[in-house]
C-alpha cells in the first residue's frame, strides 16, 4: 500500500528519514518483520516494542512508528503521541475496513460473553450462513479453529482477522468484546451492527478500579455504535441486569430486550432442566413459543434470549432462529460435561467470578441427587479482592476444593490464603497444584455425586511463571475417573 496514502489519517509530532514508497506489510513484533514492513512500537506490560526497533530494521523493516525519538539506521522514524491508538487507525485502513462488508455482532459483559457469542455463530452455521467468530476461545472461521492470545486481539490482529473473514465470504462476525479491548483500543476501527450486554459482576477491579469504571468501559461498545441513525443497528440488553438502564443512555440506536426476571420483550418463564438439557416458554413480540435446547443452566437461558432476540434483531425468522437453537451443542467449556463412563457426572466450566460460580452451582441443583463437589480457583497476580467471595459463593457445595488458576509469579499460599478467608463451612481443602487438586476432587467423589471443576474450561494450559505448561481439567478428571471406578 502507498505509505502516505496510509500514513494520510495519522496526526504526527515528527518524522526523520525519508517515507519508503510503500509498505509491504504492518507488525508490532520485530520478529515478524519482513523488507518492506512498518513496524509499530507498542509499550506492553512486559516488554516495550521500542527497544525492538534496531531488530525489525535488520528484518527490513523500512518505517518505524514511536512514541519517541529512536536511534536506528535506515528506515523512516514517524513519532506519534500514542501507538496503539494509531496502530488502529493503520490496520483498518491497510486492510481496506473489512468490518463495513459484514455484519459484526459485539457481545459484551462479566459472564457469558463466550457462551452468547458461541451460541449465535453456531446458530448462524445452523441457519446456513458462512460466519465468523473470535474470543476466548479463539478464531472459528467457519468451523475451523484457529488460536488467539486474548479475549478480544490487539487491533492488528484483529483488522486481520476480519478481512480474512470477509475474503472467506462470511455474512456475519461476533466477536467478544471485553473492557480491556475497549479501553485499550484494540477494538478501534470496527463498525458494529448489533451490540449485546450479557450483565455486569465483580471481575477486573484490579484493571479498572471501580465497578463504575467497568461498567461505563463496556458502555464504550454501545457508544461506538455511532450517531448515523440511517445506519441499521441495534443494542441488545439484559433487563435482568441494572446497568441496562445506563447502557441504553449510551446509544440513539434501537433497543431490543431480554430477561427471565424482569419484564423484557424476549422473556422467559417455565423453565425446566435435567441433564439433557433445558426447556422454557418463550413470550415476544411474535407470540408465545416452545423452546428447548441442550445448554443446561438458568444463566443459559438468559445466553439463549441474547443469541434469539440478536438474530431477530438482525431480521431472521423467529421460527428457523429457535429451530437453529435446538440443534446447537453446549460452547466448549461452559458447563460442559465431560463423556465418560464413571458413575458420577462431572462439568467443566470456565466460572472464574462470584457470580458465575453462584450459577454454575444453580444450573445442577434441580438434579443433584447426592453431593456436589467444586473445585474453584483463581489466577494469580490478578484481581485479589473477589476471592473471599468466589469461595463464600462455592461454599454452597458439599465439598469444595480451593486452589489456583494461572498461578503466574505469585505462590499457592497467598492465593489459597485469599480464598480461605471466604469459606462458610469445614467441608474443604486447600490444594494449590491444580492437577492434584482436580485428582483429589475426583477421588473424594461418591457414585451419584456431581463434580464440577471450574475456572480454566476449555484452556489445555496453566501459566506458572512466565510458562504456559499443558494442562487440561477435562483429561485429568477422566483419567482419575478410569483410575477410580474401573
Amino acid at each position: 500500500m502507498n505509505s502516505r496514502e496510509l500514513l494520510d489519517n495519522i496526526p504526527y509530532k515528527l518524522i526523520s528519514g525519508e517515507l519508503p514508497e510503500r509498505i509491504e506489510y504492518i507488525t508490532m513484533d520485530s520478529r515478524d518483520a519482513v523488507p518492506g514492513s512498518l513496524f509499530v512500537c507498542i509499550k506492553g506490560y512486559t516488554v516495550d516494542g521500542h527497544d525492538f526497533a534496531g531488530q525489525a530494521t535488520e528484518s527490513g523493516a523500512t518505517l518505524i512508528l514511536s512514541e519517541k525519538p529512536i536511534s536506528v539506521e535506515g528506515p523512516a522514524v514517524l513519532i506519534v503521541e500514542d501507538t496503539v491508538r494509531a496502530l488502529g487507525q493503520l490496520a483498518s485502513k491497510y486492510y481496506d475496513y473489512p468490518s463495513k462488508d459484514m455484519q459484526m455482532i459485539g457481545v459484551t459483559g462479566t459472564n457469558g460473553k463466550t457462551s452468547v457469542a458461541g451460541m449465535i455463530h453456531a446458530m448462524l452455521m445452523e441457519l446456513g450462513r458462512k460466519s465468523a467468530l473470535t474470543g476466548t476461545i479463539g478464531f472459528n472461521l467457519n468451523g475451523e479453529m484457529h488460536p488467539s492470545a486474548n479475549t478480544t486481539s490487539d487491533a492488528l490482529t484483529t483488522q486481520h482477522m476480519i478481512a480474512q473473514a470477509k475474503k472467506a465470504g462470511c455474512s456475519h462476525m461476533t466477536m467478544e468484546v471485553s473492557s480491556h479491548g475497549l479501553v485499550l483500543g484494540r477494538l478501534a476501527g470496527v463498525e458494529f451492527n448489533t451490540a449485546i450486554f450479557t450483565n455486569l459482576t465483580h471481575d477486573h477491579l484490579d484493571f479498572h478500579g471501580t465497578m463504575e469504571e467497568y461498567g461505563h468501559a463496556k458502555g464504550l461498545l454501545f457508544a461506538q455504535l455511532g450517531q448515523d441513525l440511517s445506519e441499521k443497528k441495534r443494542a441488545v440488553l439484559n433487563a435482568d441486569d441494572p446497568w441496562s438502564e445506563q447502557l441504553a443512555k449510551m446509544t440513539s440506536h434501537p433497543i431490543y430486550t431480554y430477561g427471565v426476571e424482569k419484564e423484557a420483550q424476549f422473556k422467559a418463564d417455565n423453565i425446566f432442566m435435567d441433564q439433557s438439557g433445558t426447556s422454557f416458554r418463550l413470550v415476544c413480540p411474535d407470540g408465545e413459543f416452545s423452546v428447548s435446547m441442550k445448554l443446561l443452566g438458568h444463566f443459559n437461558v438468559s445466553n439463549a434470549l441474547a443469541a434469539i432476540t440478536a438474530l431477530y434483531a438482525e431480521g431472521f425468522n423467529l421460527k428457523d432462529i429457535l429451530t437453529a437453537l435446538t440443534s446447537i451443542d453446549p460452547v466448549e467449556g461452559r458447563m460442559q460435561k465431560v463423556a465418560m463412563e464413571a458413575p458420577v457426572t462431572v462439568f467443566i466450566d470456565y466460572a472464574h467470578t462470584p457470580d458465575a460460580i453462584e450459577k454454575a452451582l444453580a444450573a445442577v441443583a434441580d438434579f443433584k441427587r447426592n453431593k456436589i463437589i467444586f473445585l474453584v480457583g483463581t489466577g494469580g497476580n490478578r484481581d485479589k479482592t473477589k476471592r473471599p467471595t468466589m469461595a463464600r459463593k462455592a461454599s454452597a457445595a458439599d465439598y469444595v476444593v480451593l486452589t489456583t488458576d494461572d498461578p503466574r509469579d505469585e505462590s499457592y499460599d497467598s492465593i489459597l490464603k485469599d480464598l480461605e478467608k471466604g469459606m462458610t463451612h469445614p467441608n474443604y481443602a486447600c490444594i494449590g497444584d491444580r492437577e492434584e487438586a482436580v485428582k483429589h476432587a475426583i477421588q473424594q467423589s461418591e457414585p451419584g455425586d456431581i463434580v464440577i471443576l471450574a475456572g480454566k474450561g476449555h484452556e489445555d494450559y496453566q501459566i506458572i511463571g512466565a510458562t504456559k505448561i499443558p494442562h487440561s481439567d477435562k483429561e485429568i478428571a477422566k483419567q482419575e475417573a478410569l483410575k477410580k471406578y474401573s
